[in-house]
């Protein structure tokens, strides 16, 4: 019957329209012959078809959207009708931010709980160097259509954890162009480019600033931080240079760096860690000991941001 032959498109809400029906069809969630049969019951219990014999095929597949946050320049949704790699979508977002870390974090969900053919698989080695196959549909059929509806809109709701997750080394794949690590993406994979951590120098220093470092800021200390500030100026006090730091539960510690005996090599360097407060009082200053408010205000106002890249 040409007349209710036609090609449909399934609507976000999961329902297709035809012809002559009085109700749209749920059908996401159901294999093609799990449509096929419920289109026929409905055909013929409407009494437009004595014996209906439907046949349905999928002409075309859309991904689920690709979620990228983080230290991007634009985050964003990406709606991929084929398959994309994590440089793709990165170009996509605009690339990375000034303060962006040296790892991506791609996260999938667990489809271990589900029968969904839908869903796609759990990143594996070979996600690395191989494209992934397609996915087998569910053979299953539903005892109760209206009771296997149900529990489709109910589990399209609650979507399942994200509990597989891979990190990719961004300096390998940017830097070196390691194709290992560009990664073909599925639908529903959330790209995350963490924050890398800023290390603050304030007060007598030449480029007074927050400072980035991607492949070294694990191992930032004092006199790193200074070579990245230009050094000292000739009125700062650098006996009584002060790192101000908060721990775990949000309380602000200071400590003396006597940075004359560090640079003599006296005394250890001290490590820095993210989010430190580097301040070298001038000589004219009373304390090395400032306020925290003083630290608030001075990286508050338009404090210049440094990405320094190192390289091997």
């Amino acid at each position: 019957m040409p007349e209710l032959s036609r090609e449909v498109r399934v609507s976000q809400t999961g329902t297709i329209g035809l012809p002559l029906l009085p109700v749209r069809l749920v059908v996401s969630g159901l294999t093609e012959i799990q449509v096929e049969q419920k289109i026929a019951e409905v055909l013929e219990a409407n009494g437009l078809v004595s014996h209906p014999q439907v046949t349905v095929s999928v002409k075309e597949k859309k991904s689920k959207p690709i979620t990228i946050v983080g230290a991007v320049v634009r985050p964003m949704v990406y709606s991929a009708d084929r398959q994309v790699t994590v440089l793709e979508v990165l170009a996509e977002a605009g690339g990375i931010s000034n303060d962006a870390g040296d790892t991506v974090i791609v996260s999938r969900s667990d489809q271990s709980s589900t029968d969904s053919s839908s869903e796609p698989p759990e990143i594996t080695p070979a996600d690395l160097t191989a494209t992934p196959s397609a996915p087998a549909a569910d053979p299953s059929g539903p005892s109760n259509q209206t009771n296997q509806n149900a529990s489709n809109s109910t589990a399209s709701a609650v979507p399942p954890p994200l509990s597989n997750i891979i990190t990719i080394n961004l300096n390998e794949l940017l830097e070196a162009g390691d194709a290992r690590n560009n990664i073909v993406l599925q639908g529903g994979d959330i790209v995350t480019v963490p924050h890398a951590g800023i290390v603050y120098v304030l007060g007598a220093v030449a480029h007074p600033g927050g400072f980035v470092v991607t492949n070294d800021r694990e191992q930032l200390s004092t006199l790193k931080a200074l070579a990245l500030a230009g050094g000292l100026n000739a009125t700062a006090r650098k006996h009584q240079a002060v790192i101000i730091r908060k721990d775990a539960a949000g309380q602000q510690h200071q400590v003396i760096v006597d940075l004359g005996k560090v640079l003599k090599q006296e005394t250890e360097d001290v490590k820095l860690q993210a989010s430190d407060v580097l301040y070298v009082p001038q000589s004219a200053s009373r304390t090395a000991l400032i306020r925290a408010a003083e630290i608030g205000l001075g990286i508050g106002t338009a404090v210049a941001i440094f990405r320094v890249a190192q390289r091997n």
